[in-house]
């Protein structure tokens, strides 16, 4: 695997550590700024508007433009945002700032994909994916923990000073190590990029996306009652076993991503089925501590498992335009986000238990798996139109230096 794959890591670590880390600073930014928690959590939903608005927007505007380009443009921004936010006056300022903060996310994530697939051979595209999004599940057991620690003893501007420091080392790798384009933009642009969109495969792969982390988010965004109230936790052990779930997630996106190069569709089908089993036996494994360590290990593997297949699938699916449908797969990812969370609280407003969202998380990755095997029919319709075959993801990079990234 190439080295520039690391340059995508470190962007992906910085991200990853930005995107979760207000989660454990909002006690301490609501005191600081003399608003309510429930206000502060805001925050949060800022971040993620600005994942869901910029991903398809910023892939569009920079269609045309090197990509290597753009992933460092993206990471400036980020940057920024980041600076913004440790120097905001005031709540509206770092409500804005978040914001900012969130606008490179997609795009990054999608034109990243886009590229660590074309430094590869073709057998090594979801591990390549895979790679990159490792900085990600990282970032869930060193970075946030880490940055956290430092919120709490420094102040939560500190956090987002070391955050824009770790932008700016991401942005120092992706100058050092991502090759140059060779003068040449990518051959899609906008037109061809939105064209690519129209797919029905294209959009049936979304639906998966958005079901199936839908699944993961119905759970986790309410692991934290389950695990004191159900598993007999002190609250003060609840940081500690989120980085379990960091551990799980590290180790479902790297054999995701490497099983995938052998069989896309069946780790899909293989992935979303064991996110539906363990779901379903949260209220069980949650009666007992143990159980419950093990149900939030689990769950990370089990649900990024499928990370790597379905951006790989997206992408192929949107081969004439990759970068734009990548880029929507990570809003789609953030639209999982909060609706698998509303959809959870609705299952707890309802009476039905403290483990109730992991249940109705289990029905979401039931409907994933629905939904990809409707994909999976659309595709086996069109197969006698292409011979059988899968289209590959257009790159920048010729086939001759994939071959030799792959080689190195």
């Amino acid at each position: 695997m190439p080295l520039a794959l690391l340059a995508l890591a470190v962007g992906a670590f910085g991200i990853g550590t930005t995107e979760f880390v207000m989660m454990g600073l909002l006690p301490d930014v609501a005191d600081d700024l003399h608003v309510s928690i429930p206000t502060a959590g805001h925050l949060v939903s800022a971040y993620a508007l600005g994942v869901v608005i910029g991903a398809p927007l910023l892939a569009a505007a920079t269609a045309r433009m090197s990509r290597r380009t753009v992933l460092i443009s993206l990471m400036g921004l980020f940057v920024a945002g980041n600076a913004l936010s440790s120097l905001a006056p005031g709540y509206d300022s770092l409500l804005a700032a978040r914001f900012v903060s969130g606008l490179p996310h997609g795009a990054f994530f999608g034109v990243g994909a886009v590229v660590a697939t074309g430094l590869v051979a073709p057998e090594r595209k979801a591990r390549s994916v895979s790679l990159m999004f490792l900085g990600l599940t990282v970032a869930n057991i060193a970075g946030v923990p880490v940055a956290t620690l430092m919120g709490q003893h420094l102040g939560w501007r500190a956090t987002f000073l070391g955050v824009s420091a770790i932008g700016l080392a991401a942005i120092a790798s992706l100058a050092l190590l991502i090759p140059h384009d060779r003068g040449r933009a990518p051959a899609a642009g906008l037109r061809r990029e939105l064209a690519a969109l129209r797919s029905l495969p294209v959009w049936l792969a979304l639906g998966t996306t958005v079901a199936g982390f839908g699944a993961l988010f119905s759970a986790y965004s309410y692991i934290t009652p389950m695990l004191t109230d159900s598993a007999g936790y002190a609250d003060s052990s609840v940081t500690l076993l989120l980085a379990l779930f960091g551990v799980g997630a590290t180790i479902g996106n790297l054999l995701g991503g490497r099983l995938a190069d052998h069989a896309m569709r069946p780790t899909l089908f293989a992935g979303l089925t064991s996110l539906a089993l363990v779901l379903a036996l949260f209220p069980l494994l949650m009666a007992t501590a143990w159980g419950g360590a093990l149900a939030v290990v689990l769950l990370g593997v089990a649900a990024f498992v499928t990370g790597s297949p379905l951006n790989l699938m997206v992408m192929e699916k949107a081969a004439a335009g990759p970068s734009l449908a990548s880029s929507a797969n990570q809003a789609a990812f953030n639209m999982a986000n909060a609706g698998g969370a509303w959809i959870g609280g609705l299952a707890l407003a309802a009476g039905f238990g403290t483990t109730s969202p992991a249940l109705a998380g289990a029905a979401l990755a039931v409907l994933g798996l629905a939904v990809a095997g409707v994909a999976a029919a659309v595709d086996a319709r069109r197969a006698p139109r292409t011979g059988g075959r899968e289209r590959v993801v257009a790159t920048h990079v010729p086939r001759a230096a994939a071959e030799a990234a792959a080689r190195r």
